[in-house]
């Protein structure tokens, strides 16, 4: 029998090549806005002159549209695709902040291999996602941050929460959507906790940080080019601390939080982005109790609420930073622009017709797969009143 000899259908270009990663199928723990973030980072890319190649394996998406990319890969986020790709395109560089955590996790194989990654470097992106190595930067910096420790027995992590004292988050490092995140108030439901995280992580160190109760939440986006930063927004959450950020309803700009909290944590943002030597995209998680704010985590990478605030302020922040980390343009060449009157408020989107197994209860593993958009005139809106009545409730009892 007569073999056919191997074809390819894909021919390289001559032409400078960048490729961006998705984010891969819907699922929970992965919601469906890094899909804007994607589409506009080829935009981006295209405008910089370069031949903008998607990898993604999502048909509900615009990123993996016929016409979007110059080129589309429709393929598994995984390192055995990626890594035939990036030998026969040779490209100038992937880009792994658009596609949330599911990219962001191919940066080590990456930086193994010799690819070079747009914008933050994976040794500086690795100190922000290893929570313990973060913890330690907060504390060299002087930022505020919740008792932790770091156990890999359920032995060490009772000791680790008597240390740092109860509730307590137990929590993975490297994990999506906050995947087996719990909250817990006793030895016997930690122990339950810890080994079954071990069973289902394997090889994944456990982080057990003091859990703030009836704190509130917020969180601040930033674009950071090596020498300035600048504050994308910040928005107050509804619930309070404990409730997945992607599963919260938000509000933009703050409608609680005093200019002295504000301030405090765009320093602090500020200072991390400048720490962590971001370029490109930074989200920090902060809760505040008292008045006193502290910082629970950061992510170097686009986060949900970019799409959200570049929508509502109108201004098209996911192509400035795409900009910035091709290293086309520094903020200060951009003449950035608000518009917003009155509020924004971000609704999570659940699929719970699509997964009717999933627990509808909420906590810090994300449940929903996408986020809504509602303006507001003033703080006086039904709606919204009715949200902040709820939210009151829950930190008076």
């Amino acid at each position: 029998m007569q073999q056919h000899p191997k074809s390819n259908e894909s021919a390289p270009s001559p032409k400078k090549k960048i490729i961006v990663l998705g984010s891969g199928p819907n699922r929970i723990g992965q919601g469906i806005e890094f899909d804007y973030s994607c589409v506009h980072g080829l935009m981006a890319a295209q405008e910089c002159g370069y031949e903008a190649i998607m990898i993604n394996c999502n048909p509900e998406t615009v990123s993996t549209d016929f016409d979007m990319a110059d080129k589309l890969y429709f393929e598994p986020i995984f390192w055995e695709h990626l890594r035939e790709i990036i030998l026969h395109e040779k490209p100038e560089g992937v880009i792994v902040q658009l596609g949330g955590q599911t990219a962001l996790k191919l940066a080590k194989k990456l930086e193994e291999h010799g690819v070079k990654i747009i914008g933050t470097s994976y040794k500086d992106m690795d100190l922000a996602e290893d929570r313990g190595l973060f913890s330690d930067l907060l504390k060299e910096l002087g930022i505020p941050y919740p008792a932790y420790g770091v156990a890999e027995t359920a032995e060490e992590a009772i000791k680790v929460a008597k240390e740092v004292g109860y509730p307590v988050l137990v929590r993975p490092s490297y994990v999506l959507g906050g995947q087996g995140m719990k909250i817990v108030i006793n030895d016997e439901d930690l122990e339950q906790a810890v080994i079954g995280l071990m069973g289902e992580l394997p090889g994944n160190r456990v982080l057990i940080d003091h859990f703030l109760d009836r704190a509130e939440e917020a969180e601040v986006d930033c674009i950071c080019d090596g020498e300035d930063v600048h504050i994308i927004g910040v928005m107050e959450h509804i619930e309070p601390a404990g409730i997945h950020s992607g599963d919260s309803s938000a509000v933009l700009p703050p409608f609680t939080l005093n200019a002295g909290v504000v301030k405090t944590m765009t320093d602090y943002a500020v200072k991390l982005a400048h720490a962590i030597n971001v370029r490109g995209l930074l989200n920090i998680q902060f809760a505040i109790k008292d008045n006193y704010v502290y910082v629970i985590e950061a992510n170097p990478r686009a986060s949900r609420t970019v799409p959200f605030i570049a929508k509502a302020y109108q201004v098209p922040y996911i192509n400035i930073a795409t900009q910035v980390m091709l290293g086309a343009k520094k903020l200060k060449d951009f003449n950035i622009m608000r518009k917003l009157e009155g509020f924004a408020i971000k609704e999570p989107v659940f699929s719970y017709n699509k997964f009717p197994e999933i627990e509808k209860e909420l906590g810090p593993e994300m449940k929903s797969t996408g986020e809504a958009i509602l303006f507001i005139k003033d703080l006086y809106d039904p709606y919204f009143r009715q949200l902040y009545k709820e939210k009151s409730m829950y930190l008076s009892k």
